[in-house]
Parts: C-alpha cells; sequence; structure tokens
C-alpha cells in the first residue's frame, strides 16, 4: 500500500515512526510548506518524493491513501481534497475547526464511499481501550470522567519548540480527544454542554484557559479543565471515576486511584497509540470497512464541539 504523508513536523514524525512497524505499507511522498525542510525529513525516513504541493503527492504513481498533519485550518477542505482524488484519508485530529466543515467532509465521505478516518488516539492508547474493553463488557460503569488537558504555550510553539505557521486552540483541537472519548466510552449523547473561557491572549486571539461541561441522556458526567497557562506536568490526564473502581490513564499507561499500575501489555500489538491508530487506517482499507474513529463516527463530537462554541460566543 502505497500512502503520502502531509504536515511532516512533530505529529507528522510520529506517523512515520508508526508506520515503520507496519509491513506492506510505503510513504510515497512528503509534503510541507517548506522544501528543504520537507526534503531533509524524507531523506530521514527513506522517502523518495518530497513536495509542497499535496496535489502534486497525491499524483504520484499507484498512491492508495493519504495521512494528513497538517494545520487544523487545512484539515477540511485537504480530506475532501485526497477523497475527490480517489484515495482514502486519515486526517489528523480535529477533522475540523467548524460544524459547517465537519458535516461537508462527512457529505464527501458517503458520496465516495471511501475510507475517512480521524486521529482521535485516545480510542486507541491501551489504557483508555482496557477501560473500554472493561464497560463492553459490563464490568465498569462510569459516573464521572474529570480531565486535565494543560500545556505552557504562551508563544505560538509547537512540540519541538519550533514556530507554528497557525494557531492551536483550546475547544477545537484539545477539547475534542475528551468530548469524543467521554461519548465513545459512555457509548451516550451529550445532552448538555456547557463552556466558559478566561481572557484571550492579546496576540494570538485565542482563550488560553477554559472549562467545560458535559453531560449525557442518563446523567454520566464530563469536567473537563484546558489551559496554555499551566507551568507543570504537561499533557492530558483521564480521571475515570467509576462504580467499580477509579482508573487514571496517562496517555498509553493506566494506574488505579490509588496509583497502582494496571498492566496494559496484552490490550492490542503495540503499546503506542499513534500506531494502533495508523493500525485500523490500513486494516479498514484492506478489508473495506469502517474504521473506529471514521468521520462518521466522531462528527457527534463536532457537533458537540460547535454547541460549546456557541455557548462561548460574548464571553
Amino acid at each position: 500500500m502505497k500512502i503520502v504523508l502531509a504536515g511532516a513536523g512533530a505529529f507528522g514524525q510520529k506517523h512515520l515512526d508508526a508506520i515503520r512497524n507496519i509491513e506492506g505499507v510505503e510513504v510515497v511522498s512528503v509534503v510541507g510548506r517548506d522544501l528543504a525542510a520537507t526534503r531533509e525529513a524524507a531523506a530521514k525516513y527513506g522517502v523518495p518524493h518530497a513536495t509542497t504541493e499535496l496535489s502534486d503527492a497525491l499524483a504520484q504513481p499507484g498512491v492508495d491513501a493519504a495521512i494528513l498533519c497538517t494545520p487544523t485550518q487545512l484539515h477540511a477542505a485537504q480530506a475532501i481534497e485526497c477523497m475527490r482524488a480517489g484515495k482514502h484519508v486519515q486526517v489528523e485530529i480535529p477533522l475540523a475547526d467548524s460544524w459547517q466543515d465537519a458535516e461537508a467532509v462527512d457529505r464527501v465521505q458517503k458520496e465516495t464511499g471511501l475510507v475517512c478516518m480521524v486521529g482521535h488516539t485516545r480510542r486507541f492508547n491501551p489504557s483508555h481501550q482496557w477501560v473500554h474493553n472493561r464497560i463492553r463488557a459490563g464490568e465498569l460503569n462510569i459516573q464521572q470522567m474529570d480531565v486535565q488537558t494543560y500545556f505552557f504555550r504562551r508563544t505560538n510553539m509547537n512540540a519541538l519548540g519550533q514556530p507554528r505557521s497557525w494557531t492551536d486552540h483550546l475547544l477545537w483541537h484539545h477539547a475534542a480527544h475528551t468530548v469524543d472519548l467521554f461519548q465513545y466510552q459512555t457509548g451516550e449523547a451529550v445532552t448538555i454542554a456547557n463552556a466558559v473561557q478566561g481572557p484571550k491572549h492579546p496576540d494570538l486571539g485565542i482563550a488560553m484557559d477554559m472549562s467545560i461541561q458535559l453531560r449525557t441522556e442518563t446523567g454520566k458526567i464530563c469536567t473537563l479543565s484546558l489551559s496554555f497557562n499551566n507551568d507543570g506536568p504537561l499533557g492530558t490526564f483521564f480521571r475515570y471515576i467509576c462504580d467499580n473502581g477509579t482508573y487514571i490513564a496517562r496517555y498509553d499507561d493506566l494506574v488505579t486511584g490509588r496509583e497502582e499500575k494496571v498492566d496494559v501489555s496484552a490490550v492490542d500489538v503495540s503499546m503506542n497509540g499513534i500506531e494502533l491508530q495508523d493500525r485500523e487506517f490500513i486494516a479498514a482499507i484492506r478489508e473495506g470497512r469502517e474504521p473506529n474513529a471514521s468521520v462518521g463516527k466522531v462528527l457527534p463530537c463536532y457537533r458537540t464541539l460547535y454547541q460549546l462554541e456557541q455557548s462561548l460566543q460574548g464571553q
């Protein structure tokens, strides 16, 4: 299977590392804004073609699919471009930064019938898979999810400490992980969604702090705190408060509420959530099926984000 990857920055390289572990998959082109940097990344991973144009990459001989790790504002239009070119596509989270664009991607997927998957990695982390499997087995029932998404990002820098060409967003990017995971783990739709935000950054124009509350139809709740001002442990930490135990997930690792380690090494074939996400994308294409985290399956998340955005208007 021949794949192109657009956006060879910090996160794109995580996908390039992951694909190395998947048999029968070849990355044939890398796309980036800066040609010299893109050629450097292509050389590092042994990719034969580098370009600044997604259309150029999609036109390479035998390309089956694309993975998009580009700036958020490009995701929806580029996902549609890939499908219009007859290519399966995995677009990194978030699918879009508006409900209108999210709906547009869903419509094109339905028209083309191609695999369109969104990088909602939390569905694939072994820690969250372990919890999900126990819920499906009837051994756990979530009462509350308490989530902290904390970064120290007062300037527009990426995960490698390099200047970004675009602006990140607490709601449409970082909250998307939790909003989707909450509905996925509970198996229920969000019926109440509230949000408040702190002052906007004078230069970036985005809120640097945000608090979100969610409630499902049967009363399960989620409390999410997000910040770009946190000078401390960085990342997202999920506390599952259940009827039969409390569990804390930190990326691919899981502990009990008493910090006792839970062995999740047998949950899947890898302990790398990005690799598991990419494996699902490849498997769905090969098997001609809808993947976990398809655009259709994650669309309720973006509807909820839109509702939250509406509640933030004027704050």
